[in-house]
């Protein structure tokens, strides 16, 4: 297999600094370089409709909780795992943009709930569908029993470190 990035710096630190163990260095830093470079491409995917990240998670988990009543704040807080500051700001910015909307709680008057509005739902539908295709092109040179291995590696990695 090729070499990259990561194996030139590897190389570097076992000649300078022999008494180190670098081997976690070849996934620990090959995870993060992909998780830079996939984040840009999910940002350039999202652009067209005006979304950052962050704001397409909060459309897709109010779409996939499929609740016409939406969801509370607190309840988008802990699904897209935000402080409140920052998930307040984000409503905000998505309100101002006319794709969700926040409503009184039926069921608490002293709570609100968030809710796509229909425009919300629209163009939610059609980033998914475009995240989706991303992501299936940022997987292609993966066959798919490795697509399994590696999802079940990242999982083990991310229990592991109680995420």
């Amino acid at each position: 297999m090729a070499q990259d990035l990561i194996d030139v710096l590897i190389r570097q630190w076992k000649t300078e600094r022999p008494d180190l163990n670098v081997e976690p260095m070849g996934v620990v830093g090959r995870v993060l370089r992909l998780a830079t470079r996939l984040e840009r491409r999910v940002s350039e995917t999202l652009k067209p409709y005006g979304l950052t990240v962050g704001g397409f998670d909060i459309l897709a988990t109010l779409r996939r909780a499929g609740d016409p009543q939406g969801l509370t704040p607190t309840e988008l807080m802990e699904a897209v795992m935000l402080s409140s500051g920052a998930m307040t700001n984000r409503i905000d910015r998505l309100e101002e943009q006319g794709l969700v909307e926040r409503r009184p709680s039926p069921n608490d008057r002293r709570s609100l709930q968030v809710l796509l509005t229909a425009e919300g739902r629209k163009v939610v539908d059609k980033a998914v569908a475009d995240r989706l295709d991303e992501a299936e092109d940022a997987l292609c040179g993966l066959k798919a029993e490795e697509r399994d291995q590696l999802a079940d590696l990242l999982r083990a990695m991310l229990q592991g470190l109680n995420d």
